[in-house]
């Protein structure tokens, strides 16, 4: 039985006030809740991980470095250090606004293990990928490229966000995220063995709220989902996360 995980990417939002969302959010579980993951920007991770209560806290990302002159940037060892769990790292916005690429991803989550974190890998494709047909050559470049070497069902997350659905209100269908992620599943097993291969959570995210995700979660493959904007609000988070526990 996989882990199901459901994450938010408050991304650059977010000051002191919005910690009380976490204890909104605590208060919603329920009984058979997932695993529930919030990453907030890092100047409010401490008080993050001092406020939550059933709810774990992730980064939104790492250097692959654990210290030095990299002048803006946080260690996985500073974010382990907070008493955070989990790190984001190679997200779309990540990948095109600071050019990042599929080796420094790769190091980013080894960097992650290094600490004790356990990296959501974030993979997708664009809009011009995905009208040209393109999507499962990308989803295969950036899978193989990286994913590091030793993953386990215990140590890393995986989640598939096409760039085109990210805060556009677009949603795939059904069906392309099914072909998607068992894309995806079919190579992690390939190379991984069917045990890891078929025990690593898999997250679906891009443009997720309370309306649409039960049908997301009706995919055999999905065990999940990394949420942005919906998950900034307790209201319309926990809707997604009861979705979740249902499925």
């Amino acid at each position: 039985m996989r882990r199901k995980i459901a994450a938010g990417n408050w991304k650059m939002n977010g000051t002191s006030n919005a910690l009380a969302e976490l204890e909104h959010l605590t208060a919603s579980l329920p009984a058979n809740a997932p695993t529930v993951v919030i990453c907030p920007p890092s100047t409010l991770l401490f008080r993050a991980c001092e406020t939550a209560r059933n709810i774990a806290i992730g980064a939104q990302d790492c250097h692959m470095q654990t210290s030095g002159a990299y002048t803006g940037d946080i260690s996985a060892e500073m974010i382990a250090d907070s008493g955070a769990r989990y790190v984001i790292v190679g997200h779309s916005e990540r990948r095109d606004a600071h050019e990042e690429t599929n080796t420094m991803v790769r190091d980013k989550a080894e960097a992650a293990w290094a600490a004790g974190l356990t990296p959501i890998l974030c993979i997708g494709e664009a809009l011009e990928d995905r009208e040209a047909d393109n999507t499962l050559n990308i989803i295969g470049g950036q899978l193989a490229g990286s994913l590091p070497s030793g993953v386990s069902a215990e140590n890393t997350v995986i989640a598939y966000e096409p760039i085109w659905a990210i805060g556009t209100g677009k949603v795939p269908t059904l069906e392309q995220i099914i072909e998607v992620h068992d894309f995806i599943r079919t190579r992690l097993i390939a190379r991984f063995g069917e045990d890891i291969g078929n025990a690593i959570p898999l997250l679906y995210g891009g443009s997720v709220k309370p309306d649409n995700a039960a049908t997301i979660f009706k995919a055999e493959n999905v065990d999940g989902a990394l949420v942005g904007g919906a998950s900034l609000k307790a209201s319309d988070f926990a809707p997604i996360i009861a979705a979740l526990a249902a499925s």
